[in-house]
Order: C-alpha cells, then structure tokens, then sequence
C-alpha cells in the first residue's frame, strides 16, 4: 500500500463490514486463484506484483468493465 487505504476482503460476495483496512506500507498477500475483493473510500495507491501472467477474474461477470455496454452519444 503506497497511499490511502484499502480494504481487501477473502470471498466471492462483497460484504463491506468483512475485511481489513490495509494502510501505508502495509501490504496482503492471497494464494493463487483465492477469490477475494477490495475497495476503498477515498483515493488510494496500491502496488500489485508477482509472479506473470497477471489476470483479474471478475466472479460476477457484470462487475467487469470490460462487459460494460456503450453509451450512445448525444447529438
């Protein structure tokens, strides 16, 4: 954790009184496909590295931005 706080929680449903508040220099650690979420509540910096490939698999495929559908632009 660079800056900010960040809470990360184990699970595949989000549940925002679960979890623990990750600060400054403080960091989290999940083994290989560990489900798990995270969030914050003002702007933070995280740092995430190890071992490639590196992938983020959303459990509910509606939660992924990449699914998300296009706006139409107003004319």
């Amino acid at each position: 954790m660079l800056s900010g706080i960040f809470n990360i929680a184990m699970g595949d449903k989000f549940h925002p009184k679960k979890g623990e508040a990750v600060r400054p220099g403080g960091f989290f650690t999940a083994e290989k496909d560990m489900q798990h979420y995270g969030w914050t509540t003002r702007p933070a910096v995280i740092q995430i590295h190890g071992m490639g490939p590196f992938a983020i698999n959303y459990v509910n495929p509606n939660d992924d931005p990449r699914n998300a559908k296009p706006t139409a632009k107003k004319q």
